[in-house]
């Protein structure tokens, strides 16, 4: 059965480490966020890594999601204490689940509160693309359909909420983001 694969990477404007109050906030926001998006219907998993300390991401043990990965537009550091990105790579039933997942509850308001954390980059910050055969999609699967999205624009490998595909390849929306909205178009059952 097909699943989606899900992968947001964002430039913060300071490293994860910086103590200061509004990096404090973003560590409390997103350890709201992971246990709500983790009870949503539709989520079946996301990438966490094995006994990994807080902002520790290279070389990190993120298992059967491989080794950590960046797009190349990334120019910050890669310590502990350099780090100023913001990724995640999860696994959802369908386009609506994760659409509605996204935007909804304590993620959305951080999404509202977007550029306080992230700078404005001109690069996409989310992609997706359906996995088959209980597939664990990778960090590398991530980025290189990321910066695919990028270059080429939206392909039934590598796409956005708002310029979807089903599994089939067919073209896909979920009602009311974009181009393609209306119903989830035919071929794109999985909600």
């Amino acid at each position: 059965m097909p699943r989606l694969a899900l992968y947001t990477f964002g430039v913060l404007k300071t490293p994860l480490a910086d103590p200061t109050p509004l990096m404090r906030e973003f560590y409390d926001v997103g350890g709201a966020v992971y246990p709500e998006i983790g009870r949503r219907p539709g989520y079946l998993a996301h990438a966490e890594a094995a006994g990994g300390a807080q902002g520790v991401l290279f070389g990190a043990d993120w298992g059967a999601w491989g080794e950590f990965a960046v797009p190349a537009w990334y120019g910050k550091g890669r310590t502990p204490g350099t780090t100023a990105l913001a990724a995640t790579l999860s696994l959802w039933t369908g386009l609506r689940p994760a659409f509605d997942a996204v935007y909804a509850g304590v993620h959305r308001e951080a999404l509202n509160r977007r550029y306080d954390w992230f700078e404005r980059t001109g690069h996409p910050n989310h992609v997706s693309w359906w996995v088959f055969d209980e597939v664990t999609p990778t960090w590398q699967d991530g980025v290189s359909r990321l910066e695919h999205l990028h270059e080429h624009g939206r392909a039934p490998h590598a796409f956005t909420f708002h310029d979807a595909f089903a599994p089939d390849g067919t073209p896909a929306g979920v009602k009311g983001t974009g181009p393609s909205s209306g119903r989830l178009r035919p071929g794109s059952d999985h909600q």
